[in-house]
């Protein structure tokens, strides 16, 4: 098909093309019609136009006659490669396990069959659940950081402990080793031997349901129910804080009529709980074992080991959670306060049984409670674990920051009209954390805590995004952060410069000193401290 001009007879007339010419016919659509005016096609082009579409159509007649021969010659063993094919998915899924598996230093457990006696409650045969140097699944074991747990479960556990001292982390590393032990994968652990569960249930936090007309604990409540109607002696049971949604008193006596429930039906298990009054409950249990997440005593400030021991701890860090995630500092005094009026009386009462409920932050060891206050200096200075020198430099860090920084910033705030800003809080964002998410898309002053010791100094709208992009580099991995939020982003650069000029005379190593010579902010007071010198 070619397009053509308007044809000049008498131009054209008597040429050898003439004829060509005039051979030429409108060209057609599929529909007949014609495309345009100025198109035009010819009997040759047409002839071949046809040939083309009649051998087309006798390769797709070929086609489908051999692929119909292929079907039939295959259905008789469409049953084999369906299985084939099915079993080349499950091949590269396991060999991804194990690879992964063994990179991470994951074991195969040991499988047992589980049975106990219905008269005594004992076990016969196996021993339980028994797992080894326990990690976090969603931590890498082989890169370290992770804190691992030795789990020996013969009955119910009740598990305490502070508020981020671990218990949801081990329901779920516990869950997750059961779960893919049974499947015949590995565990995160060193070692493992898990009984065949017949049953495997986790209850974890609450929500409510609007659609439904139910609250968090009505929720709870049925989530509850369907738990105890089907734990059986084969079962693993794990329910973190319950009783969480209602008040104290009731619930506390909910959650021990759960466990008296769950200890007579000898399942393994652990029933997490902040509701300490449960310790005052008569309870009938017969197998059921304290298990506490351990804390430590660090310059008079209770911290977190994230490991499971023997015993009940009573201290929740409530008020140390509190300033950690940036509460105001005069409602966690105040907290304080209403706390010793109320129960500080209590606790001074003779032979009152809630004594033990306040004592020092400690904890309490099964049939032999123990207070650090009422031991001897040298016993009570043994049972304190050496000082982490990280826990020193961040607290040297964090110490310089505040008296370089809270000055200038009160200046800085004045010459711009604006409130006086409340005590510089300086926020910890530990290893693997992430920031919280009060710091989207406010100006934040960080310091990067490297594992070389040396420091980082930046600031950012957006946090996490910052923490992340540094993570990322080689070795920065495990880096923790100091951050503290400042009103506006001219302050943060200005606060920035400041520490940049100003952390190498208290005696911090810097790994971003140029950043501090685009500006000349923070640097008179060591000219002055100069010429005093002089």
């Amino acid at each position: 098909m070619v397009q053509r001009k308007t044809f000049a007879p008498s131009v054209w007339a008597g040429t050898p093309g003439e004829e060509q010419i005039k051979q030429l016919r409108p060209a057609l659509d599929s529909k007949g019609k014609k495309v345009g005016e100025e198109w035009f096609t010819t009997m040759k082009v047409e002839n071949a136009l046809t040939r083309y579409h009649v051998a087309g159509d006798r390769a797709k007649t070929k086609v489908l006659e051999l692929l119909r021969a292929l079907s039939a010659e295959l259905q008789t063993k469409i049953n084999i490669l369906v299985f084939a094919s099915m079993l080349l998915v499950i091949a590269k899924a396991l060999f991804g396990h194990v690879s992964e598996g063994r990179r991470r230093k994951w074991v195969f457990p040991a499988l047992t069959q589980r049975q106990r006696s219905q008269n005594t409650g004992t076990l016969h045969g196996a021993e339980g659940m028994k797992i080894t140097g326990l990690s976090p699944y969603w931590f890498d074991a082989a890169q370290g950081g992770a804190v691992q747990n030795n789990v020996d479960m013969k009955s119910l556990f009740l598990l305490t402990g502070p508020n981020g001292g671990g218990k949801s982390s081990l329901l779920r590393s516990i869950c997750a080793a059961a779960l893919l032990g049974i499947c015949g994968f590995m565990v995160p652990a060193e070692s493992a031997i898990i009984p065949h569960f017949d049953s495997i249930m986790l209850h974890m936090k609450s929500y409510d349901s609007p659609a439904d007309g139910k609250s968090s604990f009505q929720v709870e409540m049925s989530e509850i129910r369907s738990i105890i109607t089907r734990a059986t002696s084969k079962s693993l049971v794990l329910i973190d804080e319950i009783c969480r949604g209602t008040e104290t008193a009731k619930g506390t006596c909910i959650a021990g009529s759960v466990i008296e429930t769950l200890d007579a039906v000898s399942c393994l298990g652990i029933v997490s709980t902040h509701l300490h009054g449960i310790f005052e409950l008569p309870l009938r249990t017969k197998n059921a074992v304290f298990k506490a997440m351990g804390t430590e005593l660090i310059d008079n400030r209770t911290m977190p080991t994230w490991k499971l021991i023997d015993g009940i701890c009573k201290e929740s860090l409530a008020f140390e959670t509190a300033q950690r995630e940036g509460v105001p500092e005069e409602l966690i005094r105040r907290a304080e306060e209403l706390y010793i009026s109320v129960y500080a009386k209590d606790a001074l009462r003779p032979h009152d049984s809630k004594l033990k409920h306040f004592t020092s932050p400690t904890v309490h060891k099964s049939n032999a409670v123990t207070d650090r206050q009422s031991l001897p200096k040298k016993e009570c200075s043994s049972m304190i674990q050496p000082v982490n020198t990280a826990d020193v430099l961040h607290r040297e860090v964090e110490s310089a920051v505040i008296s370089i920084c809270q000055n200038r910033l009160i200046d800085l705030c004045k010459k711009n009209d604006l409130l006086n800003p409340s005590a510089i809080r300086c926020v910890l964002i530990g290893a693997k954390e992430q920031p919280p998410p009060s710091t989207i898309g406010a100006s934040s002053v960080y310091v990067m805590l490297r594992p070389d010791r040396k420091l980082y100094i930046g600031e950012t709208d957006d946090l996490q995004g910052r923490v992340r992009a540094h993570r990322l580099k080689e070795g920065m991995q495990n880096a923790s952060f100091l951050y503290f939020l400042v009103p506006g982003k001219s302050m943060a650069c200005q606060l920035e410069t400041l520490l940049i000029n100003q952390l190498p005379s208290r005696g911090f190593h810097l790994t971003n000193l140029a950043d501090g010579k685009h500006r000349n902010f923070g640097t008179s007071d060591l000219l002055q401290t100069e010429v005093l010198v002089g």
